[in-house]
């Protein structure tokens, strides 16, 4: 396995872990955590989709990474 298909699967890893556990009840999908793994699985998801240069998920994982952050800030103004 190569070092960015390591990274990417690691990425898409934490994409699902987050989707998973909001799916189950276990985390709040507006919650801080459900931001923060969004967001470093997209971070990384990106940066393995820019090492292959597949530009359709380079801007599909970069608009989930900057959507995610967005999210990530807005929680931190809410109780959760």
């Amino acid at each position: 396995m190569s070092y960015n298909d390591i990274i990417g699967t690691f990425g898409v890893g934490l994409i699902l872990l987050a989707y998973f556990c909001n799916t189950f009840g276990w985390i709040n999908g507006k919650g801080k955590l459900f931001f923060l793994l969004n967001s470093i699985g997209a971070a990384l998801a990106c940066y393995a989709s820019l090492l292959i240069n597949y530009w359709p998920f380079v801007i599909l994982e970069g608009t989930w990474f900057l959507v995610s952050v967005i999210g990530l800030g807005k929680s931190f103004g809410t109780k959760n």
